[in-house]
């Protein structure tokens, strides 16, 4: 009981300094770019720490753990594949997509394209970004069930409340400190307390060599094509979804951008190994677990409340909601921007009507006009969380059409000068159709498959179908009019210095630049 009560009180208190740091990121916050994008300010300390914290979330805490306790060191491969993701999108193409001084992905497809069919995509990650909160809200609030013994209805609701608190109250300021805090007791958690405990509660290396089959070191043992489906779902998700890029456009330069990011795209590889390595030594530590029935998640918990200390185990319950956490709210402050800069204004336009959600002459309105968007949408995603038991079919559909349809078009613009706005639009949506097509086929069995929903073969097709429209077309179709692409060079020469508005159509701005 005292343990018990011991853990309680220090994830209350972590829960507690979540609030704080909403008011605290209220001081911070006087307008759009401070809410959405912390003033596009942060320094390499404080950007390597939300990039990672907002990637990490429970599927790779709580999950890779549990992956590890399954298969062994390959479990690492889902964390790695986030990992490589963060890397690749810093390397190649974070310093110019913070030269860029946009708010949203479909920004950047219109300055680059010229064209308003492609802010298509900001429904898709509308989509996306509200599914992966939703999805998250439930995970940390199995937490809470576990350590407070509530109702799932009522963790989800009190866990809801915080993020929406914090995210509402100050916005991407308040998101960037709790990712700070967040990201400091994953690290301690996961490398310095759950990492040497397990390690030697099995006895070390040798220890565990000696109790477990070999093929728990193999660095395929969960197989080569769920390798392959981590890399092709998560590592190029990551290259395109809005909560990431939302990450890079805080970067103060482009040099902050580029090599903060790859410095926590390292960090998420080492995270993902040792939740592997947690996991495995767990299997020896551990054996009984009954991972069949209670299912892998359980793992992190059963090490948490078995065989750490007592407070040690709270402080790692802790990493957990806070893994959940930062991701959350980062979904959430994402699916908030592109619904009031992209989706509103595109669906207004379908009626004939003419929507500027921008108030950037009166900051404080425009300010509140935020906080309405982001309390509204968390609303909508703890009800979503609620509703349904399992919000992960949703999050795959929406993770596999964001691939499957979209990423050939971003992409394609930023490394092909030759890609037209035509082509992308008829890239994404023959992309995004068949995907979603073939989802259904295999969901409903018309085309048998043991995945079901989870198939691979729906993105291989959508993105095979997309690259091949995207360059047909673009040959068959005029190259993009001179006026936009050298608006867009200017942009990603660091000529333009001024931000977009929130909601603005790029190329009736062309001619002031």
């Amino acid at each position: 009981m005292d343990a018990n009560f011991l853990n309680i009180a220090i994830v209350v208190t972590y829960l507690v300094a979540m609030l704080a740091f909403g008011w605290w990121g209220k001081s911070r916050t006087k307008n759009n770019s401070d809410f959405l994008v912390a003033g596009r300010r942060l320094g390499p300390l404080l950007y390597t720490g939300t990039m990672a914290a907002v990637v990490l979330g429970g599927a790779s805490t709580v999950g890779g753990v549990g992956l590890g306790y399954k298969f062994g060191i390959s479990g690492m491969w889902l964390v790695v594949a986030i990992g490589s993701g963060v890397l690749l999108l810093s390397l190649l193409f974070a310093g110019t997509i913070q030269r860029l001084k946009i708010y949203t992905v479909s920004q950047m497809l219109s300055l680059r394209y010229g064209q308003r069919a492609t802010q298509t995509s900001g429904i898709v990650m509308l989509a996306y970004t509200l599914m992966l909160c939703a999805t998250s809200t439930g995970a940390y609030a199995t937490i809470f069930v576990v350590l407070f013994d509530w109702e799932r209805w009522l963790a989800i609701a009190v866990g809801g409340a915080i993020v929406l608190v914090y995210s509402t109250v100050g916005g991407m300021w308040s998101i960037t400190l709790a990712d700070q805090v967040q990201f400091i007791i994953k690290t301690v958690g996961i490398f310095f307390l759950m990492l040497p405990f397990v390690l030697n509660a099995a006895g070390g290396l040798d220890g565990i060599r000696a109790r477990v089959d070999a093929s728990f070191f193999q660095l395929d043992g969960i197989g080569v094509q769920t390798i392959i489906t981590y890399f092709v779902v998560y590592t190029l998700g990551l290259l395109i979804g809005q909560d990431i890029w939302q990450r890079v456009f805080t970067a103060k330069t482009p040099k902050v951008a580029r090599w903060g990011g790859a410095t926590a795209g390292v960090y998420c590889i080492l995270y993902g190994v040792a939740g592997a390595m947690i996991g495995l030594a767990a299997r020896v530590a551990l054996p009984d677990i009954d991972v069949a029935n209670l299912g892998k998640d359980v793992v992190y918990a059963e090490v948490a409340t078995h065989i750490l200390p007592i407070g040690i185990g709270g402080l790692v319950m802790a990493a957990a909601v806070a893994a959940m956490m930062s991701t959350a709210s980062g979904a959430l402050i994402a699916a908030a921007t592109v619904a009031r800069a992209d989706v509103v204004p595109f669906v207004a336009s379908w009626f004939g009507k003419t929507i500027n959600t921008d108030d950037s002459e009166n900051p404080e309105h425009d300010v509140n006009a935020n906080r309405y968007w982001v309390l509204g949408l968390g609303i909508v995603a703890v009800l979503i969380s609620m509703a349904a038991q399992d919000v992960v079919v949703a999050l795959t559909i929406a993770y596999d059409i964001l691939v499957g349809g979209l990423l050939v078009a971003i992409l394609g613009g930023l490394v092909w000068k030759r890609g037209t706005g035509i082509a992308a639009a008829w890239s994404m949506a023959v992309g995004s159709v068949l995907t979603l097509a073939l989802l259904i086929a295999y969901a409903t069995a018309i085309i048998p498959s043991e995945d079901g929903v989870y198939a691979n073969d729906p993105i291989y097709w959508g993105l095979g179908a997309s690259l091949l429209v995207y360059i047909v077309v673009s040959y068959l179709t005029p190259p993009t009019e001179p006026e936009v692409r050298e608006a867009w060079d200017r942009r990603v020469a660091g000529a333009v210095s001024e931000e977009l508005p929130l909601e603005a159509h790029p190329v009736a701005s062309h001619a002031a630049h």
